[in-house]
């Protein structure tokens, strides 16, 4: 693809495989995902075939190995489809769950028997995954989780409850975040895989209605007394759930990031388009001085937050990319997305406050980056731990 204002000239980071995997995704959400967004917006969620269709291109778990049924890349593949996704402005498939964080879950801690019991359905699509880690009444502070998980012979039982499951309406596999030894904080806690087709005592509450990203699914799940195999337990001992979330999150915070800087590029060229046609008083909305010094600093924000981002990736691809950095990178472009949706929106008057106007949907969108995967306030935090 050749190099635009919303598309910058390739990465170092890129390659031909990457460019090719790049392209296919383009053509899948422009056709399959973009003209639907408005549709599963209403309806507050994906079709399901849309992951299958997903699936059987290979567009799921791309950087999971081959022998898992995954595309054998790097992480490489996940940020151009994420980038693609924001560039299409179809962001309600929720694939950087569902691959770049669940099917990594369980390629990093999974015994082999796991790896190849669950990998191969994430990759097709046949199940969708979701991490259950927030509850009702914890957030950012995992070591106070409710959610119990006690072992009665060969078997777990479940009870507790999670809210705000990204991918909740549909998953049929679900990282959850549970208390194995109850009387422990950090170390008390595992990952236990739950496969909920036909599963007694596992229930499903509300999708939850948000003020963006209306067609990404987000639901409230319930565990009253699930009973799910001994064997369900990620990895071969209880109590390490905590370190595994936690060596995880750098990459899902990474893929925020990723998102961010890429929803910044789009809302400048979209921005861009409308203020050089729209006039105003004789002459376009971009020939005003104001205009052309705003959209100047966005422009500078995207260049710095392009180059700051490419380095991220070259260097998790690598294996160099360490906690500090990810959570500098994901608090500032999340902070810029937000910045510059609103400076741009500004620019678009009374029609930048319509639900049918792009702009509109990449402002309200936008908002919950500086609160999942960690809240900014927090990557702010796990920052000064190591100044």
């Amino acid at each position: 693809m050749t190099a635009t204002p919303t598309r910058p000239a390739r990465a170092t980071w890129s390659d031909d495989d990457v460019e090719a995997f790049r392209e296919l995704a383009h053509t899948f959400l422009a056709k399959e995902c973009a003209p639907n967004e408005q549709r599963w917006g209403d309806q507050q969620h994906i079709d399901r075939e849309v992951w299958t269709k997903a699936g059987e291109l290979g567009l799921l778990c791309p950087s999971i190995p081959t022998e898992y049924g995954g595309g054998g890349g790097t992480f490489a593949l996940e940020a151009a489809l994420i980038e693609e996704q924001t560039r299409a402005l179809a962001p309600s498939l929720g694939t950087s769950v569902h691959s770049t964080i669940v099917a990594h879950y369980i390629n990093a801690y999974g015994t082999e028997e796991q790896k190849q019991r669950w990998l191969p359905k994430l990759a097709s699509g046949e199940y969708v995954g979701a991490v259950a880690m927030t509850e009702p009444g914890t957030g950012s502070d995992l070591q106070s989780i409710k959610t119990k998980a006690i072992r009665t012979g060969d078997e777990y039982v479940i009870d507790g409850s999670k809210t705000f499951i990204s991918n909740g309406f549909h998953a049929n596999l679900i990282v959850t975040v549970a208390k194995t030894d109850p009387d422990n904080t950090a170390k008390g806690i595992s990952l236990v895989v739950v496969e909920t087709d036909e599963l007694d005592g596992f229930s499903r509450g509300r999708v939850l209605k948000k003020i963006g990203q209306h067609g990404q699914d987000t639901a409230e799940l319930f565990f009253d007394g699930v009973r799910v195999p001994a064997t369900n337990v990620l990895g071969t001992d209880e109590g390490q759930g905590f370190a595994q979330l936690m060596q995880q999150l750098p990459q899902e915070r990474l893929i925020i990031a990723v998102g961010a800087v890429a929803a910044v590029e789009v809302t400048l060229a979209r921005t861009l388009e409308y203020t050089k046609e729209r006039q105003a008083f004789g002459k376009s909305i971009f020939n005003f001085q104001n205009t052309r010094f705003k959209l100047a600093e966005v422009a500078t924000t995207a260049k710095i937050a392009r180059v700051f981002i490419d380095d991220c990736i070259a260097k998790h691809i690598r294996g160099e990319l360490d906690i500090p950095t990810a959570s500098m990178a994901k608090w500032w472009t999340t902070q810029m997305q937000c910045d510059v949706a609103d400076e741009c929106l500004q620019f678009f008057g009374g029609y930048g406050y319509m639900a049918e106007y792009p702009i509109s949907r990449m402002y309200t969108d936008a908002r919950i980056q500086k609160i999942y995967g960690g809240t900014n306030e927090i990557m702010k935090e796990i920052i000064s731990r190591f100044l």
